[in-house]
């Protein structure tokens, strides 16, 4: 730990910050950050806890689905810690070992005959490589995803991205992606043909809302792509590795993709790492020719390190049971406040610890997220449907701070549901 200086110098530091912000990297963010009063930046993090400046806590209920491991997991930064003694960013002219350690626990780990691993830096990154080998496996040259459905901001991941908002300003984007509403079967089936390379899925929509599908949804999608030659690409960077009470969220449903895309947790919540896993024979192509697609600073020493000892640390510390646990705790108090203030809360979807709040209308949430900051929890909003609020805790999080983040919430609610009354 740093510590942390004085409130004078903490007050020097934050302003400096916010004007560097502004001037250097992203002035409308830098504006956000005042107008929400944002100025305690932040300064140490541990466990289910972010520190600002200033030495106020914030319970850490969101993350994007990072920090499933909470913050600077002991083991995980041990791991990296011994691997920067030795190697830390590899030549790339002689085999790494870190890399296929990585590679082998994924294996391993990872649903039906997924078996070969392309790491890169980020989920955005693997949707990408993922996309590409689609394509030069099947020789075909189209897409199907979902609306609302969020993928990534690069170009080839942006087209896949089901929200007009992200897209427009950028037309035109990559040919060849049509979408179809998420869960509805029959315009999948209308969608996919014999010129489809793949589908690309998410299991649960993540910033579409935190959205599930019908229960036959995923299988009838698998068996759409088997009828037509497609292959399924399952977009698990948020849901995955333990996240929702199971290593993976296609689990829940028993369909197996051809190719699998993780980032966010796999990295430990210390270093960035993406990935997509591929049965061997989708991902011959590139065991043909190894340079077809690459990444300088794809699986690095460090971040394999990482990812090593994140999966360990989820299946030895029963990570992914606890999330299940929790997760089952957290719906039955929020469906508790559901029935409590429906001029409030509309829905609450969830499962392990990606549960979605669904608010009446979107400036509840906006008031909500304010609120919850001020009473020192973190939530996040759902890019895609701003009427929603992801709750994300780790599984690291004290039964004790989890009641604390929830009494905080349902207490925000009982704010809000005053100034609805008074309107």
């Amino acid at each position: 730990m740093t510590g942390f200086p004085s409130k004078e110098d903490a007050q020097k530091i934050a302003e400096q910050t916010l004007d560097d912000y502004g001037n250097y990297v992203n002035d409308g963010m830098a504006r956000l950050y005042r107008f929400m009063g944002l100025d305690g930046i932040e300064w140490e993090n541990s466990g289910a806890v972010v520190k600002d400046i200033y030495g106020k806590e914030y319970i850490d209920c969101a993350g994007y689905g990072v920090f499933i491991h909470g913050h600077r997991h002991p083991k995980v930064v041990a791991a990296v810690k011994e691997q920067l003694d030795r190697v830390a960013l590899s030549n790339r002219t002689l085999p790494s070992k870190p890399v296929t350690v990585l590679a082998r626990l994924l294996a391993e780990i990872t649903p039906g005959r997924l078996q070969y691993s392309f790491f890169c830096n980020s989920g955005t990154e693997a949707m990408e490589g993922a996309l590409k080998l689609a394509r030069v496996y099947s020789g075909r040259k189209e897409f199907v995803s979902t609306l609302g459905g969020f993928h990534g901001k690069s170009f080839g991941a942006l087209s896949a991205s089901g929200r007009e908002l992200y897209r427009e300003p950028f037309y035109p984007l990559v040919p060849g992606f049509n979408h179809v509403p998420y869960g509805d079967l029959q315009a999948m089936e209308q969608a996919v043909n014999q010129e489809t390379a793949a589908v690309i899925l998410e299991p649960i929509q993540g910033e579409g809302g935190v959205l599930f599908p019908p229960e036959d949804y995923l299988q009838g999608v698998r068996d759409i792509c088997n009828d037509q030659g497609a292959l399924l690409i399952m977009d698990e960077i948020q849901s995955g590795l333990g996240r929702t009470g199971k290593l993976f969220a296609c689990q829940h449903w028993g369909v197996e993709p051809d190719i699998l895309c993780l980032s966010k947790a796999l990295g430990g919540g210390v270093v960035p790492l993406g990935a997509f896993v591929a049965t061997p024979e989708v991902f011959e192509p590139f065991n043909t020719n190894p340079y077809l697609h690459s990444s300088t600073f794809g699986g690095n020493p460090l971040a394999c390190a990482a990812g090593c000892a994140a999966i360990k640390a989820l299946l030895e510390e029963g990570l992914v049971e606890r999330a299940a646990r929790l997760g089952d705790y957290m719906m039955d108090r929020l469906q508790a406040l559901k029935e409590k203030y429906p001029r409030v809360i509309a829905a609450v979807r969830g499962r392990g610890l990606l549960v979605g709040v669904e608010f009446v209308n979107d400036g509840a949430g906006g008031c909500m997220i304010s609120n919850l900051l001020d009473m020192g929890v973190i939530v996040l909003h759902s890019l895609n449907n701003h009427k929603v609020i992801r709750i994300m805790p780790p599984a690291v999080i004290s039964d004790e701070m989890l009641d604390r983040a929830l009494t905080a919430f349902a207490d925000s609610v009982a704010m809000v549901d005053q100034v609805i009354e008074q309107l």
